[in-house]
């Protein structure tokens, strides 16, 4: 058996529920077939015990405490150990499968969360997609996990029921023909009971989307003094999955009691009627029990089968909400026949701005509005596709779009402005592709001046980061972020405002170091800092529009005299005018 999580999730069909759960069947084939050996097992040895009952029963009348009697006993003895022999071996499979279903579900939902970008939370509440991995691909693994002990029962009660009417055909047409009948009796509250659920399910999501959105946005609710109003409808969409929920409970309670009520009146009906049998000469005493045993034994099979059904349709209203989420369109969609890759060293452009990055300089780009600036680096990463700005990014010629993916990610590298770091082990944090050298992650911490956060994660590079890095300062958080960033060592490097929580010491010494580290590879800076423009190559300004104006080296544009270079000098003297300890301030503060 392939280990979860699996490396590959896989390319599901997501034209309908139900071919989405046969795909996932398909996948988990093997495992499913040995849980419903050992489930068919299992429940066959189970239903030996009315027949070897009846014939223990029958020997026991006719001689007594004989030889035969005892047969019989060590009969069910041996169907008994082989129940709970089989049982062990069914039930480590059932768990098998709904661990592979449920995880690969949730791994689909996750490779589709990473893969989307901001297309998924455009079109899906972010609450809904916590709920799909955290509620409906557990319901999806229920199915399977269920599947094993069905089909044995299933098979059971067709075997049990040919040995009846072999035996007495009114009593084996009673039980053979009234089992069904209950059936379709419970199955008649299967279609209310899904309608109910897949309206208490939207409602919980709706909850949980609101509860998630109130959470992310609590600082400015409480800026604007908000608190009461979401509370309030948090309450009424509270109310709301309540009433949705007793509706289901209803449904379901009428359900259950069915399950009880109509198996106990088969089952009396079956006692009168063996009864006078047996008073008549028809059946033995022993085999009046084993009908009994039978009549009881087989409502079993009947709650599997029911059970299975409802299990069935909360994975199928599941599956539909999965498909919602692997439906959504990446924001950055793998091209379906890749052109072929630039050779390495080429230029890159971006014909909405004019930009044009030349290979081996450490080129910086300038704007008055940084949200600007942003915007035009990170489509170097093709981290969306901007259709509406008309933006087409080339390397080499070649558009973004066109390129494979993955080997545009590894040939370009984005580090945004906000740091987003995982828990776990420092090193596998800072190396995220795992091919450094404790000696490169040593030099990318000292290139971004984070030998600091060595010191303050106990076990240094062995150290264990928490969530979300929050046990270091927003600059050490950057720093580390931006040590990654290096010791990816990609063909094109984009630092997004690399340096704006750090003081103005640190800030100079990583300028200088990361203009060293990335000499003759081609590196953008987005800064308007002039401790960082002060050692690039080349300095790029940008109107507030988003069109190239002018550039040069730093030194150069701050002597020149004409309208540009005093525009340039507009944006980066504020940065000169600010206060030194401003940056050590907003340090200090996010420690």
């Amino acid at each position: 058996m392939r280990p979860l999580p699996l490396p590959d999730p896989g390319s599901p069909p997501l034209t309908s529920a139900s071919r989405l759960l046969l795909w996932q069947a398909g996948r988990q084939r093997g495992v499913l077939a040995l849980s419903a050996l050992a489930g068919t097992v299992s429940m066959l040895a189970a239903a030996a015990s009315p027949l070897l009952l009846g014939q223990a029963i029958d020997a026991g009348l006719a001689g007594g405490f004989g030889t035969e009697l005892f047969v019989w006993c060590a009969w069910m003895l041996v169907a008994g150990a082989v129940v709970v022999g089989s049982g062990i071996f069914s039930h480590t499979w059932d768990v098998e499968n709904w661990m592979r279903a449920a995880f690969s579900m949730a791994e689909l939902v996750g490779d589709r969360s990473t893969r989307a970008g901001h297309s998924l939370t455009a079109t899906v509440p972010t609450g809904e997609v916590v709920a799909t991995v955290a509620g409906d691909a557990p319901r999806v693994g229920e199915m399977y996990a269920m599947a094993g002990r069905t089909f044995g029962g299933v098979m059971t009660y067709v075997l049990a029921a040919g040995y009846m009417l072999t035996q007495d055909l009114t009593l084996g047409l009673v039980l053979t023909l009234g089992i069904p009948v209950v059936a379709v009796v419970l199955a008649l509250g299967v279609r209310p009971l899904q309608t109910r659920q897949r309206a208490q399910r939207e409602a919980s999501g709706r909850l949980t989307s609101l509860g998630a959105d109130t959470v992310s946005g609590l600082r400015i609710l409480r800026g604007i003094g908000g608190e009461d109003v979401f509370t309030e409808r948090y309450v009424r969409q509270s109310q709301e999955v309540r009433r949705h929920g007793v509706r289901v409970a209803v449904v379901q309670s009428v359900i259950d009691g069915l399950q009880v009520l109509l198996p106990g009146l088969l089952a009396v009906l079956v006692l009168w009627l063996g009864a006078r049998a047996v008073v008549g000469g028809e059946l033995t005493s022993g085999e009046l029990v084993t009908f009994y045993g039978y009549a009881a034994f087989l409502a079993w099979p009947v709650q599997m089968v029911m059970q299975m059904l409802q299990i069935t349709t909360n994975a199928f209203v599941s599956a539909r909400k999965i498909i919602a989420v692997l439906r959504v369109r990446s924001a950055t969609p793998q091209p379906a026949s890749p052109a072929a890759a630039p050779a390495p060293g080429a230029p890159m452009a971006d014909s909405a701005s004019g930009l044009v990055l030349p290979p081996g300089r450490v080129v910086a780009l300038v704007c008055a509005d940084p949200d600007v600036s942003a915007a035009v680096a990170t489509r170097f990463g093709r981290l969306d596709d901007d259709v509406e700005s008309g933006s087409v990014v080339t390397l080499g010629g070649v558009g973004l779009t066109e390129l494979d993916k993955e080997h545009l990610r590894r040939r370009v590298v984005v580090s945004e402005a906000t740091p987003h770091l995982f828990s776990g082990v420092l090193a596998d944090a800072v190396d995220v592709r795992g091919r450094a050298s404790r000696d490169e992650l040593l030099a990318a911490m000292l290139t971004a001046d984070a030998a600091d956060v060595l010191d303050s994660v106990p076990g240094g590079l062995d150290g264990e980061l928490p969530e979300k890095g929050r046990s270091l300062s927003g600059g050490q958080r950057q720093r580390v972020a931006l040590a990654r960033a290096l010791l990816t060592d990609p063909e094109v490097l984009v630092l997004v405002e690399p340096t704006s929580a750090v003081d103005a010491h640190s800030e100079s010494r990583i300028a200088a170091r990361v203009a060293r580290a990335r000499a003759g590879r081609t590196t953008l800076v987005v800064t308007a800092s002039p401790l960082v423009l002060d050692h690039v190559d080349d300095v790029v300004l940008l109107s507030p529009e988003g069109r190239v104006v002018t550039s040069g080296t730093h030194a150069e544009l701050l002597g020149r005299t004409d309208a540009d270079a005093a525009r340039y000098r507009a944006v980066v003297g504020r940065d000169m005018s600010d206060d030194g300890g401003a940056a050590a301030d907003l340090e200090g503060a996010s420690r």
